[in-house]
């Protein structure tokens, strides 16, 4: 009995689940990263609609505008919140972040997009962005300001699993004295992305 009831319940959160895993390569970055639909867990919050998160970044200095950093990991957690606009196949979002990389960390807050492509008959189709701003008063440690945006181009090759390509930047501006203003990442990647 405690088996089908097992294989039931996770047969129910995998209809409804949103859950999103990825990873994005190209010759010298490395990105890995999840997101985990609270609405599976949580009876009050409508499923796909609010989002916990986390992402590691493996970067190297050659995708910087600085050759000389010294480029450690880049950290973060974030949150999402996330709804369809009209019946168009666009969603529209609001989140925060926390991330932090070598004596850097920051709170930016930030807007996401997703549309999915309508001439996408044989082959389901999405084209995503993100911009993400950290003032100063948001910006803690040696860190000064932060800006991120990104743009990717999804293609489902089967279901729930998507190749996915796309442009990131990262700018991380120091305070003067440490440094200044330097793209910590700027660099095309391509990956895997799957729902669950």
């Amino acid at each position: 009995m405690l088996k089908k009831v097992t294989l039931l319940t996770a047969s129910a959160l995998t209809a409804f689940a949103m859950n999103t895993g990825e990873i994005n390569i190209n010759n010298k970055d490395l990105e890995v990263s999840g997101q985990f639909d609270i609405g599976q867990f949580n009876d009050a919050v409508e499923p796909n609609t609010m989002f916990v998160g986390a992402k590691f970044l493996n970067a190297d200095a050659d995708h910087s505008d600085n050759d000389k950093a010294d480029i450690d990991p880049y950290f973060e957690a974030n949150f999402l919140m996330m709804r369809p606009i009209g019946n168009a196949g666009m969603r529209v979002g609001m989140g925060a972040k926390v991330n932090f990389t070598k004596d850097f960390a920051s709170i930016p807050l930030g807007l996401q997009f997703a549309y999915k492509i309508p001439a996408n008959s044989y082959v389901p189709m999405y084209l995503n962005g993100e911009l993400y701003y950290a003032p100063s008063v948001l910006s803690f440690s040696d860190a000064d300001s932060f800006l991120e945006y990104r743009l990717s181009y999804d293609i489902e090759i089967i279901k729930n699993g998507m190749v996915t390509m796309g442009y990131r930047s990262l700018d991380t501006n120091y305070d003067s004295a440490k440094g200044g203003d330097f793209t910590y990442n700027s660099y095309w990647y391509v990956g895997f992305k799957i729902n669950f």
